[in-house]
């Protein structure tokens, strides 16, 4: 099969973002009196969006009474600092730029909210990713893994689902896919290993961008 529509997510996949992502957990925590957590434990946090990230790195999570002050915390830090330590990994803009040069068309779609989403994409990516769609539930687009912003991400791009594929490094990525009706390409640099992404139904891995290049 070969693709000519890439729609990717964002952390993981296409940026490492842990460290900037823990700081501004522990600057959350540590500002409201909670105990912090290490970066792999950030890790097994992420996927599921800012609010789900705060529920499990917050004590009793939205019971704590100061979950939303926590969390807005959070919001606060993260926009200021997304950029401090976040890089794209090796190979990516290279990767992206020849998808660009071959005539796909690209996409982000991201449970990060969306002004976040779109700073990022604009930062590292501004020539080879054509539409960023985040978090904003708020607008009746639901997160992943609904299939709601692959859905808008291809009628932003004009497409259809035809020779479509979705990128990313995790379990949500997987069912996101599956309930979009895309196939799903799992990378191994991510936040999730081999051995977690088969367990959770992954059918295609690749270890460098460069594989990704050789599906086309």
């Amino acid at each position: 099969m070969s693709y000519s529509t890439f729609v990717f997510d964002l952390d993981g996949t296409l940026l490492d973002t842990l460290g900037d992502l823990a700081a501004a957990v522990n600057y959350a925590l540590r500002s409201h009196d909670m105990p912090e957590h290490s970066i792999d434990e950030v890790r097994h946090f992420v996927g599921n969006g800012v609010r789900k990230l705060m529920q499990r790195a917050v004590p009793d999570g939205e019971e704590h009474p100061l979950f939303e002050d926590a969390l807005n915390t959070f919001r606060q830090y993260y926009l200021e600092h997304s950029l401090d330590t976040t890089r794209p990994y090796g190979g990516i803009p290279e990767m992206l730029r020849e998808l660009r040069l071959r005539g796909c068309r690209t996409a982000v779609v991201s449970n990060k909210f969306d002004a976040a989403t779109k700073e990022l994409c604009r930062h590292f990516f501004p020539d080879s990713i054509e539409v960023a769609i985040g978090e904003h539930e708020a607008e009746g687009i639901r997160r992943k893994p609904a299939p709601d912003t692959v859905e808008e991400a291809l009628r932003q791009l004009g497409v259809t689902k035809d020779n479509a594929v979705y990128v990313g490094d995790s379990d949500v990525d997987i069912l996101t896919a599956r309930n979009a009706g895309l196939p799903c390409i799992s990378v191994l640099w991510g936040f999730r290993d081999r051995d977690f992404l088969l367990s959770h139904g992954a059918t295609t891995l690749v270890g460098s961008p460069k594989e990704i290049i050789a599906l086309l």
